[in-house]
């Protein structure tokens, strides 16, 4: 099979580029003795791509319960969830661990902790520290609440550094990941005082993964966009600006010379609406339009609008009707979840393999 037979839009994963990004967050970590990579598979939701990146059914990061199932079915049952857990979700983990998982939850409420203490299965919890990002998580200083609540089902404390990417440089990005090192190992270590049994120091994203320059007091560190790369993270230096292992291949619908712009079929449902170049050096709209190989021959067209399937490239040639190009996306995570599987290329238009992904919650 060849790219030039698929029916567009379609999802494209360069096997070559996904392995040299999975080395080199690898390198990063070897840095590091002692910690464990548990790579987040909620953007590349596949099996196929868990084989690479948590390779003898290693330690991993899902993000929904129907990750967590198909994960824990392929044989990964070493499993964060990390996303709040709810009472009612419980039962679900529960009976996954039942069947031979180890599934650990979050929780950042005292709540959830007690009805995480009183449910009769086999759960573990960490409790969600906040260092900086301002999302989920309880400042360092008040987990040890939470921890009482969670009694024996606590399992360790867990972070993410989510602001890491607003970061322009990599000394900027370093300093991000100390702080939220010192964070997590500053709520460790008091819970650890206060007689707390502690399993797991976790934190991560890709930003600080790469560039943090010690994680003494850390025994995990997750990460999961580093593996496809996108055109943001390509200007945070997760990954060299030619390694985005994921682009979409679209067909020309459209042409209309007078404002320089070619429609194509890859709209917001293909692409997302995610604009998160929009405050980088460089925006790149909705997405970069480049030829059928991956490469810049066409002046660099810009997705500038999308609506449902439409999507407005500028300033483009006029190239014929059907003619088929791949777009490199804003955010893989958002632009990968529209899809139920990867054609796998490695380095040409051959498909070598389709991969599935799981989607839904």
């Amino acid at each position: 099979m060849n790219l030039d037979e698929l029916t567009t839009p379609a999802l494209v994963l360069d096997l070559g580029v996904l392995k040299r990004n999975l080395a080199m967050m690898q390198r990063a970590i070897a840095r590091h003795p002692g910690v464990v990579l548990r790579p987040h598979l909620k953007t590349a939701k596949s099996r196929d791509v868990a084989m690479l990146a948590a390779p003898d059914f290693g330690p991993v990061t899902v993000s929904t319960l129907a990750e967590a199932r198909y994960f824990a079915e392929g044989g990964w049952r070493d499993q964060i969830y990390a996303v709040g857990i709810t009472p009612q979700k419980l039962d679900a983990v529960a009976a996954l661990n039942a069947d031979g998982a180890d599934v650990k939850v979050i929780t950042d409420d005292v709540e959830a902790a007690q009805a995480i203490a009183a449910h009769p299965g086999k759960i573990r919890a960490l409790v969600e520290v906040d260092v900086g990002e301002g999302r989920g998580g309880v400042p360092p200083d008040e987990a040890r609440a939470i921890a009482a609540a969670l009694g024996g089902k606590l399992a360790g404390v867990f972070t993410h550094a989510g602001h890491s990417y607003g970061g322009r440089s990599i000394p900027e990005m370093a300093a991000i990941a100390e702080l939220e090192r010192a964070g997590v190992v500053r709520a460790a270590d008091a819970l650890r005082e206060a007689g707390f049994k502690l399993e797991i120091v976790s934190l991560g994203s890709s930003p600080t993964a790469l560039h943090a320059e010690k994680l003494d007091g850390i025994t995990e560190i997750r990460a999961g966009v580093y593996m496809f790369g996108d055109l943001f993270q390509a200007q945070l230096g997760t990954h060299p600006e030619g390694d985005i292992a994921v682009t979409v291949l679209a067909s020309v619908i459209g042409r209309k010379p007078a404002r320089g712009a070619l429609l194509l079929d890859s709209g917001a449902l293909a692409m997302s609406k995610d604009r998160s170049t929009e405050k980088a050096p460089r925006d790149y709209g909705f997405g970069l339009v480049l030829d059928m190989d991956g490469g810049n021959t066409l002046g660099e067209p810009i997705l500038t609008r999308v609506h449902q399937e439409h999507g407005e490239a500028v300033p483009a040639p006029m190239l014929p009707i059907g003619t088929k190009l791949r777009v490199a996306p804003n955010h893989t995570c958002l632009t990968a979840a529209a899809f139920d599987r990867y054609h796998v290329v490695d380095g040409s238009r051959e498909v070598i393999a389709v991969w599935d992904r799981v989607n839904g919650w």
